[in-house]
């Protein structure tokens, strides 16, 4: 029998909301953290920026272990065990004696914690919405930009009050708790509870509990696929800078530091706005489109960061680069969904995001070591502008959005496409 009260898939949603607001709210207080490990480790920009695109790389890259493991396991199961992984590696950072033990401790804990929580938790949403989709989806990751509005500025005044080390140690013992209880409201699919998507009536003597969609073998080998891959990955090799060198670059322009990690506040803001209002714009106006947009939105936002130098002009990037980073990260998951379906869509988000991986890997560091040498972000910052708009001409491209059609009608009559 259905579930009785409220539908079940908004639980699933701020479970879904709850671990990406601990687990990359956690990761993005990184930057609050660069000054303090430059200190105490002697330490170059681009050395320390490495820590952060360890974990990124991981936290994205291994989605493509965590998908499908969600898909044949559940996904409460792997986003409970990321949460614990995540407050294990923030509370393991707080105890290194060296650079490269905060690598390991910071990169493996919170790098495996998020990876093994995100893409099961993001995909579980996926299934239990299709009107709704983009709304519902925008809604989950909003956790990530009210995280980096609250978590950063958390973190600072831990810092301050404890030191760097302990700071670590709390963050930790909130992600293990709080992430992990929050977890287990995460449920797999509708169809457990005799729903379909979007709390509609499931009708029972359908041929299989399995939800329509090709498989992943199907949809890594269409263009649709190729083309979202592409994109995402030469868009997202400057589309994490700001979260590690915002703050360090406030700084080497006289801005008082307590304003400085305010800015990634503000880039939480204007996220947690984008998956807000643009998933469901989305909904409307057509998913695909709105994606292509958001990466011409972070392009103009790039242009701003690059000729701004005082508090405000700053706040105004950061907070229109919230705006629509927090859009493609609302409304990549549901294209996924649209385009694919639902039968293994954990499994091919988590593919789709090694992707994003590489991009985290090498674009943050990169700019550290460019800073390194140049004692300037002028050429990360236009090397960003120019991926972003390089990833829009993919996806405008209609090379990029080949096979979709025929793709969707396998994944309806249950076809190989």
């Amino acid at each position: 029998m259905p579930y009785p009260g409220p539908f079940r898939g908004w639980r699933v949603v701020a479970g879904a909301f709850a671990v990406t607001f601990v687990g990359f709210g956690s990761a993005y207080t990184f930057s609050a953290f660069v000054e303090a490990l430059q200190h105490d480790f002697a330490a170059s920009r681009g050395s320390v920026a490495l820590v952060f695109s360890l974990a990124g790389f991981l936290y994205f890259g291994l989605g493509i272990v965590s998908g499908p493991l969600a898909d044949r396991w559940g996904s409460r199961r792997l986003a409970v065990i990321g949460m614990l992984l995540t407050g294990a590696g923030l509370a393991a950072a707080s105890a290194a004696q060296s650079l490269a033990q905060v690598y390991l401790a910071y990169g493996l804990g919170v790098g495996l914690g998020v990876g093994c929580a995100y893409v099961p938790a993001v995909g579980a949403v996926q299934r239990w919405f299709a009107r709704r989709r983009g709304l519902a989806s925008g809604l989950a990751v909003s956790g990530i930009g009210v995280g980096t509005l609250a978590m950063p500025p958390l973190a600072s005044a831990l810092i301050n009050a404890l030191g760097w080390r302990d700071a670590y140690l709390a963050l930790g013992v909130l992600a293990a708790v709080a992430g992990a209880g929050m977890a287990l409201l995460i449920e797999n699919d509708p169809r457990a509870q005799g729903l379909g998507p979007d709390g509609d009536p499931l009708d029972l003597q359908a041929p299989s509990a399995t939800p329509p969609g090709a498989t992943v073998r199907q949809a890594v080998r269409t263009r649709a696929f190729a083309g979202l891959y592409a994109a995402c990955l030469i868009g997202s090799f400057g589309a994490f800078i700001p979260f590690v060198h915002l703050v360090p670059y406030a700084l080497d322009h006289g801005v008082a530091p307590a304003s400085a990690v305010l800015l990634l506040g503000a880039i939480g803001v204007g996220s947690t706005a984008g998956r807000f209002f643009l998933g469901g714009m989305a909904d409307r106006m057509g998913r695909d489109g709105a994606l292509l947009a958001m990466f011409l939105g972070m392009a103009l936002a790039l242009a701003i960061w690059a000729v701004a130098a005082g508090p405000w002009s700053l706040a105004a990037f950061a907070l229109l680069y919230g705006v629509f980073y927090g859009g493609w990260v609302a409304v990549l998951p549901a294209v996924v969904m649209d385009r694919f379906g639902g039968r293994h869509v954990s499994g091919i988000i988590g593919v789709l995001y090694t992707s994003v991986a590489f991009g985290t890997l090498i674009g943050p560091s990169a700019a550290g070591f460019a800073f390194d040498l140049s004692h300037s972000y002028t050429l990360p910052i236009l090397a960003s502008i120019i991926a972003n708009l390089a990833a829009a001409a993919i996806l405008a491209a209609p090379v990029s959005r080949g096979g979709v059609e025929g793709l969707r009608s396998a994944a309806r009559q249950g076809e190989p496409s």
